[in-house]
C-alpha cells in the first residue's frame, strides 16, 4: 500500500506545487504593485518590529483563513456551480498568495531564524529549482512569453488603428 501511496504524493505535491507557481506569476506584479501605490507605514513598520515567532504567526495566517476555500471551491465545481467555484479559489488563491508574498518580504531575515522555517523554505527553493528546470516548465514559460507578444502587438495595431481612425475624423 506504502508503495502506491509514495507516488500518488508525489504526483499530488507536484500538482499543487504547479498551481501555486502559475498563481505566484500572477500575484507578483499585483503584489508589487500594491508595495508601490499602497502606503501602509505604521503598519509595515510594525510588522518589520515583531520578533521571529510572532512573525511566523502573522504570515501562517492568510494561509490558515484562506486556504480551506480550496475543498468549498471543489465542491461548489462538483455540484455544477462551476463559475462560482471557479471565481472562490481563484480569488481567495489569488489574495492568499498577494498578502504571503507581501509578509515573506516584510518578515524573511526574522523568519530564517527559525530552524525549522528554513529548513521548509530551502526545500520549498529545491522544489522550486527542479520545477523550472523541466522541460515542461520552459514550453510553458515559451509560450507564455509568445501570448504575451502577441498581446502586445494586438495591442499597438488596435492603438494605432484607433489613432488613425481619430485623426481622420479631425
Amino acid at each position: 500500500m506504502k508503495q502506491i501511496l509514495k507516488p500518488v504524493t508525489y504526483i499530488l505535491a507536484a500538482i499543487y506545487f504547479l498551481v501555486d507557481a502559475v498563481f505566484m506569476a500572477v500575484a507578483m506584479p499585483i503584489s508589487r504593485w500594491i508595495a508601490r501605490h499602497v502606503e501602509f507605514k505604521r503598519l509595515r513598520a510594525w510588522i518589520r518590529s515583531l520578533p521571529p515567532y510572532p512573525s511566523l504567526a502573522l504570515f501562517s495566517v492568510p494561509v490558515i483563513i484562506l486556504e480551506p476555500i480550496k475543498p468549498v471551491a471543489a465542491y461548489l465545481v462538483a455540484t455544477g456551480q462551476v463559475v462560482s467555484g471557479a471565481a472562490a479559489f481563484i480569488g481567495c488563491e489569488l489574495l492568499k498568495l498577494v498578502l504571503v508574498e507581501r509578509l515573506f518580504h516584510l518578515t524573511r531575515d526574522k523568519l530564517m531564524r527559525i530552524p525549522a522555517f528554513a529548513w521548509a523554505y530551502g526545500k520549498f527553493t529545491e522544489v522550486r529549482a527542479w520545477l523550472h528546470a523541466t522541460e515542461a516548465w520552459r514550453v510553458v514559460r515559451a509560450l507564455s512569453r509568445t501570448a504575451k507578444d502577441y498581446v502586445a502587438w494586438a495591442r499597438a495595431r488596435l492603438v494605432g488603428g484607433f489613432s488613425k481612425l481619430v485623426t481622420s475624423r479631425d
